[in-house]
């Protein structure tokens, strides 16, 4: 882990210009950051409606075993 001090990356503007095309691209270019984003879209959009599908299946099945 880097505690500051000089960067030549950061002089030559490579920092800047990658975190300028990761906003115009919407994607991540680390892979934490990517690892993150994906994460962030599976447990809000994915499994939230997958639990939802999944207790709705489980309710109907429920009653139709108990209605036989």
């Amino acid at each position: 882990m880097n505690k500051g001090g000089f960067s030549w990356k950061r002089l030559s503007g490579i920092s800047g210009a990658k975190a300028n095309v990761s906003r115009k691209i919407g994607i991540p270019l680390t892979k934490s950051g990517r690892d993150q984003k994906i994460g962030r879209a599976v447990s809000k959009g994915c499994m939230g409606s997958l639990t939802i599908f999944l207790i709705s299946i489980t309710t109907l099945i429920f009653y139709i075993i108990k209605n036989f």
